[in-house]
């Protein structure tokens, strides 16, 4: 199935389709990366609910990656806020978020700065915990991810950067090219330089959890390691051995600061290509498997909710019947622009979500075909 199928639509009740849950935020900011902003905010809130910031990869759109990782599902079990950066085809033609370019990789500038107000918007508009904002990303998104954590660290408690590329490795295409199919070449402490340079801050600084499949031909494994190797020196933890286990199967490193907390860990999800590893045969599934959607046996956006601490509180799920909502019109109950002011420019005016029988739909072109009376 076309991975487009998932950008605007997901299964209802009856065998229908509607139209997807994310709805878009304006209004955020200059806006000079021209990026596109989609929000999803769950009916039901925690008091001061975190925040996840999630970057797609190349050729997808915030939709589809939502469908496909979960994120929203995870949302609605445990009460935080979620928002979705997109790339517009104007900006890069295969939907990249431009994580090589200097013009958008840098504090105050490009992309990088789209994405901090659109952050600075949602967490006004939701009285978000300040100290519980994450980041994460797969591919190109996951190299953002990581120029986010670089160019605005004292934003982020933590981030998760998924078959990505670490901070600074690139400045053109033709060196994003080259560190896709190598690493990133810099020494770890000049790795951990970059960080360092970006932005001026000198901590504390955001827990990080990488993830890469071993089996990945379209982003060099070595990446994550170079990620790592980035971030050790920044927590002071050069030169500590890694707790090791395995966890659901695959290798598992930790890294501990000083006061106990993991504050690095990687996972080689070994055989596996390009893309998020999902546990698609889970009871409850978190995700669905697809394009760039791996069903693996581990749910990576469940795991790296567990590392930052989201999977705390769950949120009483109210029955089906109690549950039906306007979703792009409704937070806990009240309007969005009731509760917050500044909300009735960041949400506009909802349209009503088509129905679409799928079944008649079919029948319909069968009888068209002489196939059926």
């Amino acid at each position: 199935m076309r991975n487009d199928f998932f950008d605007a639509i997901a299964k209802g009740p009856g065998g229908t389709v509607r139209a997807y849950r994310l709805v878009d935020l304006t209004g955020f900011g200059s806006n000079p990366g021209a990026l596109r902003a989609r929000v999803h905010v769950p009916a039901r809130l925690t008091d001061r609910p975190a925040l996840v910031v999630v970057l797609h990869g190349c050729t997808q759109t915030a939709a589809g990656y939502d469908h496909g990782s979960g994120w929203s599902q995870l949302a609605d079990r445990h009460g935080f806020v979620l928002l979705y950066p997109e790339q517009e085809r104007s900006n890069n033609a295969n939907l990249c978020f431009n994580w090589f370019e200097p013009g958008d990789t840098a504090r105050g500038a490009g992309e990088a700065l789209s994405i901090h107000q659109m952050i600075e918007a949602v967490s006004v508009a939701h009285a978000i915990d300040c100290d519980r904002i994450f980041v994460t990303g797969l591919s190109a998104g996951g190299a953002m991810a990581s120029v986010m954590l670089a160019t605005y660290p004292e934003t982020f408690a933590g981030g998760a950067i998924i078959a990505g590329l670490p901070y600074g490795c690139a400045s053109n295409v033709q060196q994003a090219f080259g560190a896709m199919r190598s690493r990133g070449q810099a020494r770890p402490d000049a790795l951990a330089a970059l960080i360092q340079h970006a932005s001026g801050h000198d901590g504390p600084w955001p827990k990080v959890s990488v993830w890469h499949g071993s089996g990945d031909s379209t982003v060099n494994p070595n990446n994550a390691d170079a990620i790592v190797e980035q971030w050790l020196p920044i927590h002071g933890v050069v030169g500590s051995p890694p707790m090791t286990d395995i966890v659901d199967g695959y290798p598992h490193r930790a890294w501990r600061a000083a006061s106990g907390q993991i504050v690095v860990e990687a996972y080689s999800i070994t055989g596996m290509g390009h893309g998020i590893p999902l546990d698609a045969n889970a009871v409850h599934p978190v995700g669905a498997a697809g394009p760039y959607m791996l069903s693996m046996g581990i749910s990576s956006s469940k795991r790296i909710a567990e590392f930052w601490g989201l999977t705390s509180d769950t949120i009483p799920q109210p029955e089906a019947a109690k549950r039906k909502r306007d979703a792009s019109s409704t937070v806990s109950g009240t309007s969005v622009a009731s509760r917050v002011p500044q909300a009735r420019r960041l949400y506009p005016e909802p349209k009503p979500a088509p129905v679409i029988d799928v079944r008649r739909i079919i029948e319909d072109a069968l009888r068209a075909g002489g196939l059926l009376k």
